[in-house]
């Protein structure tokens, strides 16, 4: 179970990872696409590659940080009824649920979309506007995204495990991103004293 729950924080490092790098590329989102309206409205100047561009990065930032979203538990759950069971039973109830709906459909988006990003790749796809992007780069953060959404699933099950076997603490506790990021900072000081 230790080799299983070193796993399970490998795959929450790397989507905290990823999760502070999408942080700041919401930032570069807003300053382009403030900027872009800013020429547009006072230049008269306008291109379908900034506009392209915005909405790759608005999709990079939902597709990646997916798996941090999970990670920090603010995935919407139905708890209308499962509030009223003990924690136990919710847990298995996730654990359910993660096994059944979740990762099934994460994995089949994962596996469908690997060959439409390669197909992209291979033809160097480009976008049907004058001006665009090249278009496999967007067709990769789908099963980036999904991947890792995939392993925050797969961490979120050992952590459920562990937690009915008295291993870990709560899997299921609302954790705020600063203080998954402030825990896991925590847990390594821990181990390199």
């Amino acid at each position: 179970m230790n080799l299983l729950l070193s796993l399970a924080g490998a795959i929450d490092a790397l989507n905290r990872l990823v999760g502070r790098v999408v942080i700041w590329l919401t930032l570069v989102v807003v300053l382009i696409s403030a900027g872009n309206a800013v020429v547009r409205k006072t230049f008269h100047i306008s291109s379908n590659a900034w506009l392209e561009l915005q909405w790759y990065l608005f999709g990079a930032i939902f597709l990646l940080a997916a798996g941090y979203t999970f990670l920090c538990n603010e995935h919407v759950r139905v708890d209308i009824l499962s509030q009223r069971l003990s924690r136990r039973t919710q847990v298995k109830i996730e654990i359910f649920g993660v096994l059944v709906f979740m990762l099934p459909v994460c994995v089949l988006v994962f596996w469908l979309s690997i060959p439409m990003f390669v197909d992209s790749f291979v033809l160097n796809e480009q976008s049907s506007n004058t001006g665009g992007l090249v278009r496999w780069p967007a067709k990769l953060l789908i099963p980036a995204g999904f991947g890792l959404l995939v392993l925050a699933g797969v961490s979120h099950l050992i952590k459920c495990a562990g937690y009915l076997w008295g291993r870990c603490s709560d899997p299921m506790l609302p954790v705020a991103a600063g203080a998954a990021d402030m825990s896991a900072d925590a847990a390594s000081a821990g181990r390199g004293a």
